[in-house]
């Protein structure tokens, strides 16, 4: 089967720049509607990631994620977002980029085409068989990717991938690939568009997932959360008048003495 890059072909609307305001917000939100869709395809797929990643976790491991540009931002961003939210330890889960963390904010020239740093990158970790990489690459052919789950690969390291196009050159070298194809960008080859919408969605489903899996949540509350500012503070103190039936003044104890919300229920009720 030929491989044909989706997320480059032409965009269904052309004359961009004769459009209103209203008529470009129009046609994008129209586009960014089929998005959704795309990912509820992909649900086997992400599943039998998922579970892979469970096991590893349960099992001592941590995850990964590694990209260039727009899709390695985006693990970074989905793996900075897991300790505040679900309390986990800051080296649980990983988000590694393509030219290293100044090219979080700033292109990296001929980063993405290394065949050799990502893994480098990787071993700067200390990455072990006890761990699960997922490669995000919405082409699919981003070579500091490819090259790094192949060498994941070859060490026994558990490889999945989140990719925008079908039969992708990462797809067949990931053993858990996820391909979520929502087609042509609103503008020609932009898959920061529609193809990062969906890498962010299917990030949030693994990492939120897991972690629910993992029992970082209790009924549907975020018990393990960090009370790092004010907001999450009275949150956390909403969460506990509702659950203990206590007023707000126990609550503020209970917290302030047991520092999160699920050590504050678990010694209330003792």
């Amino acid at each position: 089967m030929n491989f044909i890059k989706t997320t480059e072909q032409d965009s269904n609307y052309t004359h961009l720049e004769k459009m209103s305001a209203l008529e470009l917000l129009t046609n994008i939100n129209q586009e960014d509607q089929t998005v959704a869709l795309a990912v509820e395809k992909s649900l086997p797929q992400i599943e039998k990631l998922t579970v892979a990643i469970v096991a590893k976790l349960k099992a001592g491991g941590r995850l990964f994620y590694i990209g260039a540009g727009t899709s390695g931002r985006l693990g970074i961003l989905d793996a900075s977002e897991c300790p505040p939210t679900f309390g986990v330890p800051h080296d649980l889960v990983l988000g590694l980029i393509a030219g290293g963390d100044i090219a979080i904010r700033k292109a990296v020239e001929n980063a993405e085409d290394s065949l050799d740093q990502g893994w480098q990158d990787l071993e700067a970790h200390d990455i072990s068989n006890k761990d699960v990489v997922v490669g995000i690459a919405a082409s699919g052919t981003t070579p500091y990717v490819i090259a790094a789950l192949e060498k994941c690969n070859a060490k026994n390291i558990i490889t999945g991938c989140i990719t925008c196009n079908k039969m992708s050159p990462l797809a067949k070298v990931a053993k858990y690939p996820i391909e979520v194809v929502v087609g042509p960008e609103f503008v020609t080859g932009s898959s920061r568009m529609k193809a990062g919408t969906a890498q962010k969605m299917v990030l949030n489903m693994l990492s939120t997932s897991t972690m629910i899996l993992l029992g970082k949540v209790q009924g549907n509350k975020m018990v393990d959360m960090q009370l790092s500012n004010e907001k999450l503070k009275k949150r956390a103190e909403k969460m506990l008048v509702s659950e203990l039936n206590v007023d707000l003044t126990i609550a503020k104890e209970l917290l302030s003495k047991y520092g999160n919300v699920r050590n504050a229920i678990i010694n209330y009720k003792k």
